[in-house]
């Protein structure tokens, strides 16, 4: 540990790392019960993994269904690892959590009967997703808490949560005033996801495990980080690397078809809801059928449904662009990483282990996702347990202590281009034994700087912040292939081709936590 000069300082209640639906849940949930509330974006305010969400969020229809239905259908796609009284508490607070973004503004599809509509997507029994602007659910959802008018600190990154014996005390903080400590009792991390760790995503370019990494040098524990989900059908284009835009499987849920570059189903015999199956499936099934065709993709037909490009305008557009008419042309797809199932461990209403530490949304492990995300459960989460913590936070506002001390922790940090390549290459949709120790390997040797976050007067806040994302990949990619080596089945988005069934002695989660010399271990 070294300590940095502060160049600015402040105070808050509850300081909000992301600035996505979670985050923004809980600052507002907070600042209704009179909290002062800063959250840190280190982006505009669209950077956002939430405005990139297409499907929509998944709620308990009126008609039809009910939430035993919901749960059932989360934990069967969970394959084992959900916690089932997280997910029925996370679904018991759906509508609510729903009716109070419309009562902030959002707008949502209707259908011709003038009530919210309603699609399926895969996983699902029943027709219970509600979106809005055909595919643009996650932006609307974005524009109206983005209205809330919350203070919201843009182009300022987390660098370290600052704790004393009684728990979280502040945050250090980089922004283009320099280093920075809020003092606050209570942090919530609502960073988003870790998309980043490979060369191609769905994520924006901030997905960069920053929430992770931030919460294991806090002395939190992580876990089910092996559990990756790859989105089946990301379209495709060659050479494209970064973020891919995602075809959703609300396409599918319409009517669109998986066909192999001869024309034949894709899922035929693969799974009962075929081309609906849940993500992990489909995502095998398409690396399969990719694998043994020799292709690097797989093509989408939705060529049969009517009135595509109203339905699914962002879709429409983003193939446009790469010069394909959905109405005409057969859309080129393939898996690309998409969201983590796991992340730092909470409970329902947030809490971490680390008193005054929260998580939520998709950094968070709350037990809902276990081993496989259902479709447009994500938006529900972050909406439903960002609320809570809104709540939450108030249990610290006695525990406040004023930083003294600023340390910040000495670093290692691999090329991220590196990085990236190793896990694609070792760590993706279907892993094994020899693939896993050669990355394990060859990070050692990617580590290309051991350091603390440096201060040069003349080092713009990008390069700084970018420093502290490798810093964040690098320790998040290591704990992923820990968690992944020691898991020897294959289980929801987990699939291992030495170990192809699952074992049900790894029935639970592995989590990991950092050793005494900052190196992560299995917590067992």
């Amino acid at each position: 540990m070294t300590s940095v000069s502060i160049g600015w300082e402040t105070d808050a209640d509850l300081v909000v790392v992301g600035g996505g639906v979670a985050g923004l849940t809980a600052a507002r949930t907070a600042s209704l019960r009179g909290l002062r509330v800063l959250t840190l974006s280190k982006g505009g305010a669209t950077d956002t993994s939430t405005q990139y969400a297409q499907g929509g969020i998944a709620v308990v229809a009126p008609e039809g269904d009910s939430v035993e239905s919901h749960v059932h259908d989360t934990v069967e796609a969970g394959a084992g690892l959900c916690d089932v009284d997280a997910v029925r508490s996370i679904v018991e607070g759906g509508q609510a959590a729903v009716a109070a973004l419309t009562d902030l503004g959002a707008v949502f599809d209707l259908g011709r009967d003038g009530q919210i509509s309603r699609t399926r997507e895969g996983g699902h029994s029943t027709r219970r997703i509600i979106h809005a602007g055909g595919d643009a659910t996650g932006a609307e959802v974005q524009r109206a808490l983005n209205a809330a008018g919350l203070p919201v600190l843009f182009g300022a990154a987390a660098c370290e949560i600052l704790t004393g014996s009684d728990g979280v005390q502040g945050v250090l903080a980089v922004s283009d005033k320099g280093f920075g400590v809020i003092h606050s009792p209570a942090v919530l991390l609502a960073t988003g996801g870790l998309g980043q760790l490979y060369a191609l995503s769905t994520n924006p370019p901030g997905a960069t495990a920053d929430g992770v990494a931030l919460a294991l040098w806090a002395g939190a524990a992580v876990a089910d980080l092996e559990f990756l989900q790859f989105h089946p059908t990301v379209l495709y284009t060659p050479g494209g690397l970064g973020r891919r835009p995602l075809i959703s499987e609300a396409v599918r849920g319409e009517g669109g078809i998986l066909v192999d570059s001869e024309g034949d189903s894709v899922t035929a015999g693969v799974h009962p809801r075929g081309d609906l199956a849940p993500r992990d499936v489909v995502s095998r099934a398409i690396a399969a059928r990719m694998r043994a065709l020799g292709t690097d993709h797989v093509y989408l037909d939705a060529r049969a449904i009517d009135g595509f490009p109203q339905r699914f305008p962002t879709i429409t557009a983003s193939c446009r662009a790469a010069g394909i008419d959905p109405g005409t042309d057969l859309i080129p797809v393939a898996p690309a990483a998409h969201y983590q199932c796991g992340g730092v461990v909470t409970d329902p209403h947030g809490r971490t282990a680390v008193p005054g530490l929260y998580a939520a949304g998709e950094v968070a492990r709350t037990g809902l996702h276990g081993a496989n995300r259902l479709a447009s459960n994500s938006l529900l989460e972050g909406l439903v347990v960002g609320e809570r913590v809104g709540v939450a936070a108030a249990e610290r506002l006695g525990a406040r202590v004023r930083v003294t001390d600023v340390p910040t922790r000495v670093t290692e940090r691999a090329d991220r281009f590196v990085l990236q390549q190793l896990m694609t290459d070792h760590a993706s949709v279907v892993r094994d034994r020899a693939g896993l120790d050669e990355a394990i390997k060859r990070m050692k040797d990617a580590v290309t700087q051991r350091e603390t976050v440096r201060e040069a007067a003349s080092e713009e806040i990008a390069t700084r912040i970018a420093g502290i994302e490798d810093a964040a990949l690098t320790l998040t990619a290591r704990a992923l292939l820990l968690a992944a080596s020691a898991r020897t089945e294959s289980r929801g988005c987990h699939t291992r081709s030495d170990h192809p069934e699952p074992d049900d002695r790894l029935r639970h989660s592995m989590p990991v936590v950092l050793d005494a010399d900052g190196r992560p271990r299995l917590d067992q």
